[in-house]
């Protein structure tokens, strides 16, 4: 006997129960970006290694640890993306769809993939909802950005926490601040692998986005970033605070913040919810050296992404569900005549845009109720022999069991006039 094929560690099925909340999702985050401007764009599945290499920084956790990689047929170097930024990024240049002075609002619903130990909230294929916003350098961008995502979680009845903001400043900023992690971690590091040191050496702002304990223990007492903001970017991060509060956002400010991609900078941004602590369902930040790294020219960025899994365990601990999408009408053929009809009925109410479902194996009228029943239907249509003989249907409330007699074009002309019904 041949073993079953299951899905892979780290993926998951999304079953048709489930689905409505997925749809829930999508629809809702579709119209918040809608409303905001935004348009939505759709990258491939896998991408150029050195996207990835050049943008998230080959020490980052992402690219160093996490990627799926591999050469293709034909000897390229592939990885299938690991985030929604860079290829979104990567799109714009090659389609000019930013040109110089002007703006441009993206947004998209995207698989990623990453290689770890699975866990709740930590899938090797997740799905993301990101947004970017190109060409604008103002706090008033990372304002709108910002407002967009907590708009949505206000939607999703997750709006009570705050969003985490930090700044991580300019070169400037991050050289000295750099120096100031390594001369506090200066007895860690010496003990530190070769591995481990190098990459600290590399990055060691990215050490402060760490999960390993002893090297969080090492940062224990270090200072605040924000001390060391050139005077421009206290400036901007005092004037995202002011527009925030002007917005209605709930925020905090958390230096703790850096995230986990070389390519931030300035403004970066976190939500965390206390339904599913220890889990980021959000971040972001501002990227303004992206495009340029990519080829293109100078051109400011911001944007954030969304952890559609987490979102779901969020909301799971909330106790927010989604009925399934169930059929409204279940057409129950009650004699061996009455199939055509049946079947007319079935058309005519798909025409109107009511869902239904018929039984397809001629089964006795004891089962097709049944099916009904378990189809999660609102109403029974009946059509047998004394149905046909009066041109009749009989409709029956499932729920509460009253039964009416009505015409085929009469229920059609009240489900226009009343389409709850």
């Amino acid at each position: 006997m041949s073993m079953r094929i299951q899905a892979q560690r780290g993926t998951e099925d999304v079953l048709p129960s489930q689905v409505a909340q997925w749809q829930r999702l999508e629809e809702i985050y579709r119209r918040v970006a809608h409303l905001h401007g935004y348009r939505e764009i759709r990258t491939p599945v896998f991408e150029d290694v050195a996207l990835f290499k050049r943008t998230a920084g080959e020490t980052s956790d992402i690219v160093s640890k996490e990627m799926y990689e591999f050469q293709d047929k034909g000897g390229r170097d592939i990885a299938l993306k690991p985030e929604g930024t860079a290829p979104a990024i990567r799109a714009v240049l090659e389609h000019n769809l930013c040109p110089q002075g002007s703006h441009s609002r993206l947004y998209y619903m995207t698989a990623c993939y990453r290689y770890g130990r699975p866990a709740k909230g930590r899938l090797r294929e997740l799905h993301q909802f990101g947004a970017e916003l190109i060409g604008s350098g103002s706090a008033e961008a990372d304002a709108e950005i910002i407002e967009l995502a907590y708009r949505y979680f206000s939607e999703l009845g997750l709006g009570s926490d705050p969003i985490s903001i930090n700044s991580i400043g300019r070169e400037e900023c991050r050289a000295k601040y750099s120096e100031v992690i390594l001369t506090h971690i200066g007895s860690y590091l010496k003990d530190a692998t070769d591995d481990v040191r190098e990459r600290v050496e590399k990055n060691p702002l990215g050490l402060l986005d760490t999960k390993d304990v002893a090297q969080r223990e090492a940062l224990t007492g270090v200072p605040s970033i924000l001390d060391y903001l050139e005077d421009s970017a206290r400036e901007r991060f005092d004037q995202l605070q002011s527009l925030l509060t002007e917005s209605g956002v709930k925020y905090r400010v958390a230096p703790e913040v850096v995230r986990g991609l070389d390519y931030y900078t300035e403004t970066v941004f976190e939500f965390e919810s206390s339904l599913v602590p220890g889990l980021s369902l959000f971040g972001g930040g501002r990227y303004d050296n992206l495009v340029k790294q990519l080829g293109g020219p100078p051109t400011p960025c911001v944007g954030f992404g969304i952890g559609v899994e987490r979102l779901l365990l969020a909301l799971d601990a909330a106790g927010s569900t989604t009925n399934s999408t169930t059929p409204r009408y279940f057409v129950v053929r009650a004699s061996e005549r009455a199939g055509e009809a049946c079947r007319a009925a079935v058309r005519s109410l798909r025409a109107e845009g009511v869902s239904v479902m018929l039984d397809l194996d001629s089964r006795s009228l004891k089962s097709q109720m049944r099916q009904a029943d378990n189809s999660g239907a609102q109403h029974a249509i009946i059509i047998g022999d004394e149905e046909l003989a009066v041109s009749n249907l009989t409709v029956k409330n499932l729920e509460s069991g009253e039964q009416r007699s009505v015409t085929l074009a009469d229920l059609l002309l009240e489900l226009r006039q009343s389409p709850m019904l």
